[in-house]
């Protein structure tokens, strides 16, 4: 008899904001149906290579669950949610509050400022590196964009340098959903190699997360420079 999952997550395998919640869920160690959807990327790579993407997220049924038609988006046990943080969030309050934020309001809020952090001033930046290497096609790339985008992320990631001066994890001295979001950028920043002044406290940091167990399932590079 097939089994049932409980949770399902739409999204793709390629997204940052979907490997959040793929990081959230190896950490709970919860088992989930992944169907893959996309407006932007498919099995052969983004459209603007002219790649098909996933799809479904402009279809009738998932628009009733997801009316920004973004991804990604989890059903557990038919209660419905988009928006990656707030997904990571409530699977951390739902399945195992102490490992994600030990229970402690002032970490959950710790953490919480430093998930905001990373949708507000990382995103940017990685995203346009990303198409221009990787995704627009080589005519239309635009260098100094690119290079204006290494600078920046080089000058935010120096912000997260300078916390792990003070302390283990980016919210406290131990593990908390905090670090869910920042383990991909950091996988990425180290991946791009466009690292422009020693920062040993990141290095020591990528490598305790790169030492977690859950790690493995956004550790393969093709999910982030590729395209």
């Amino acid at each position: 008899k097939e089994k049932i999952m409980a949770i399902k997550l739409w999204g793709r395998p390629t997204s940052a904001r979907t490997q959040n919640v793929m990081l959230a869920l190896a950490e709970l160690n919860l088992e989930y149906e992944y169907i893959l959807a996309s407006a932007t990327m498919g099995r052969k790579g983004s459209v603007a290579k002219g790649g098909q993407p996933f799809g479904v997220v402009d279809t009738p049924e998932y628009i009733l669950m997801n009316p920004t038609k973004t991804i990604p988006t989890i059903c557990d046990d038919g209660y419905v949610l988009w928006e990656s943080n707030a997904i990571v969030q409530y699977l951390g309050m739902r399945y195992n509050p102490h490992l994600f934020y030990r229970n402690d309001t002032l970490l959950c809020n710790s953490a919480l400022r430093w998930m905001m952090w990373e949708n507000n001033r990382l995103i940017g930046p990685m995203h346009d590196i990303v198409e221009q290497r990787f995704r627009v096609p080589a005519a239309d790339r635009n260098p100094q964009l690119e290079n204006d985008a290494e600078q920046k992320l080089n000058q935010e990631f120096e912000v997260i340098e300078n916390q792990l001066e003070k302390t283990e994890f980016i919210a406290g001295s131990s593990w908390s959903m905090g670090d869910i979001p920042i383990s991909i950028r950091c996988h990425r920043f180290f991946l791009l190699d466009i690292i422009t002044k020693p920062m040993p406290q990141l290095a020591r940091y990528y490598e305790t997360l790169k030492a977690r167990p859950s790690f493995k399932v956004i550790e393969d590079e093709t999910l982030h420079i590729s395209g």
